[in-house]
């Protein structure tokens, strides 16, 4: 081994460099080399970091580029209506949007989902439980709606109790200042505010749907819808009627007012009904209208029409007579009259008069089944009625007509209509013999002429007219009449079909109506199903749906402009 002494030139102090066996080549400056091999691995360390951090931020700033993803879990915001408002012909409001928030999670973002249940059952005692928390504790779900259209006190409860990855979405509600008063013409709205039924379903078959979905509709786009309605006279027309199912002790009850000059509905309401604010509420028993998807037959107001055809085809004038001293039979039935019917010759008018059922069928024998037919389908009581609400039901009719059908429906028995189509049929009967299809929408008498149908000769009407007077002041509608009035009309006691046979205890009864008789306005139509009693304890029709129309005309004629007449005797004037 040989040993070199040298100097360091800084430190002035002696190094000995030592060279053993093996050292012979070696490099004496290796540590040289171990540093640039250092710092080549730090430069492509750094390189590879930069290139990292390169391509991240150029995927953020592609992302950011990116239009909205509609497709995203939790939805956007919308606060601006989507529905019109629904306003009466007085310009009175019927429907509107309000705007609410609804309260929704994202799951995965829930640190304790026990306790998020209990804070939110204390707010919301009803919720379910066992579904919250199977929404809460799906950790792979980014979005869950908890409750619908809260109240702003709600919201304020839930936002105190701090409970993270709980968020709320503005939303409008439907909300209908009236409650019940006019459910079944406005109908409601499901929890996405879609029309359901009603008026509020029409405007969705007319393309509003269609325009939400484009999101073009907003408070400042659509104008209000107006009704033909007159909220007053509809406000009336429910309170009797909602009356008649405690005061009679039934099953249903409805009423219609129809303006026979143009066809408008300015009242229509249907028993047991519901709150379109909440339909649930009552579950389904109230979702029917019982006024225009509901049939029934409707009885001895069928010979209003039967009277009118016999007179319109020249087969039979206003001063013949019918024998009705005895039962008719026909195979094995037998057709009779109700007890107070005078068993002897009757006139035209003592058979409308009287409601003889003898007369009656004695007469349509006159006219004949092809006859028959052919009128009641132009006066629209075998198809189905064509109107803005969804809700309409087609009438019933035997399939093959028989000599003993057509005698039983000209009586009221075999076909069930609606009570709806029935009150537009009388009231063309009464205006001149021109039939006009209802709406629930304004229209003048110029736009409504453009659409009639002329079913019955004017003399006819007139007819028709006179005996409506004659019943309503000395027949069955004494009970409708209202003083100053002159309401005139026709009963109906139809005995109920009950598991195909007909029962002798129960009956949908009716009154189909119009006033003032002098120069008549208005229709009104009353029904009550299955009626337990009425006035002297009595359940026909002159006892029980005559009243409810005495009571809608004498609180409703006056705000329709109706002026009373105390000095004219109509009778003598025909």
């Amino acid at each position: 081994m040989s040993i070199i002494h040298a100097l360091s030139a800084n430190s002035g102090r002696l190094v000995r460099l030592t060279f053993g066996p093996g050292s012979r080549g070696r490099r004496p400056m290796q540590a040289t080399g171990k540093s640039k091999l250092a710092k080549t691995r730090i430069v492509i360390l750094c390189g590879g970091l930069i290139m990292v951090y390169a391509v991240i931020f150029a995927r953020l700033t592609l992302f950011g580029m990116l239009p909205k993803d509609d497709t995203s879990s939790i939805p956007p915001e919308r606060v601006t209506a989507a529905r019109p408002d629904i306003v009466d012909r007085n310009g009175e409001l019927m429907a509107t949007d309000i705007r609410t928030v609804s309260m929704f999670a994202e799951p995965n973002r829930v640190v304790d989902a026990d306790e998020a249940v209990e804070k939110i059952a204390t707010v919301f005692p009803d919720i379910d439980r066992k579904s919250l928390y199977k929404k809460l504790a799906d950790h792979r779900s980014h979005f869950a709606w908890l409750r619908r259209q809260l109240t702003p006190k709600q919201q304020s409860e839930i936002l105190a109790l701090g409970i993270p990855a709980i968020g709320f979405r503005p939303e409008v509600k439907r909300f209908y200042p009236g409650g019940r008063t006019a459910a079944h013409i406005l109908g409601y709205v499901d929890i996405d505010n879609h029309g359901v039924a009603g008026m509020e379903k029409y405007l969705d078959m007319q393309g509003l749907s269609d325009l939400d979905s484009t999101g073009l509709t907003s408070q400042d786009t659509l104008q209000p819808v107006k009704l033909s309605v007159d909220l007053r006279v509809q406000s009336i027309v429910h309170d009797v009627v909602s009356d008649a199912l405690g005061r009679y002790q039934s099953q249903a009850a409805g009423a219609v007012i129809l303006d026979i000059h143009t066809g408008e509905v300015l009242a229509m309401a249907s028993a047991p009904d519901f709150d379109p604010n909440d339909p649930q509420a009552d579950g389904d028993k109230g979702w029917l209208n019982r006024m225009s998807n509901g049939t029934d037959e409707m009885g001895s107001v069928f010979k209003t029409f039967s009277i009118a055809l016999a007179i319109d085809t020249g087969t039979v004038k206003l001063s013949d007579t019918f024998d009705a001293s005895a039962p008719l039979h026909y195979g094995g039935f037998t057709i009779h009259d109700d007890r107070d019917v005078p068993r002897r010759v009757l006139s035209i008018p003592e058979i409308f008069r009287y409601s003889s059922n003898i007369g009656t069928a004695k007469m349509m024998e006159k006219v004949g089944m092809s006859d028959q037919k052919a009128y009641l389908t132009r006066f629209g009581l075998l198809s189905k009625m064509q109107t803005e609400l969804p809700e309409v039901k087609t009438p019933s009719q035997p399939k093959v007509w028989k000599k003993l059908n057509s005698i039983t429906i000209a009586f009221g028995h075999g076909v069930a209509t609606t009570p709806m189509q029935t009150a537009v049929a009388g009231a063309a009967l009464i205006d001149g013999g021109k039939l006009i299809e209802p709406t629930f929408l304004p229209r003048t008498q110029e736009e409504a002429e453009k659409t009639e149908t002329l079913i019955v000769k004017k003399s006819t009407s007139d007819t028709i007219r006179y005996l409506f007077q004659l019943n309503g002041e000395q027949g069955t509608g004494r009970m409708a009449d209202v003083p100053g009035y002159h309401v005139g009309g026709k009963t109906g006691t139809a005995n109920k079909v009950i598991h195909g046979v007909y029962s002798h205890k129960l009956s949908f009864n009716s009154f189909l109506a119009a006033f003032p008789m002098k120069n008549p306005k208005y229709v009104v139509l009353a029904f009550i199903d299955q009626p337990l009693t009425g006035v002297h304890n009595l359940n026909l029709a002159a006892e029980t749906a005559a009243p409810m129309v005495h009571d809608i005309v004498s609180r409703a004629a006056p705000i329709l402009g109706v002026e009373p007449d105390f000095g004219t005797n109509l009778l003598a004037a025909y």
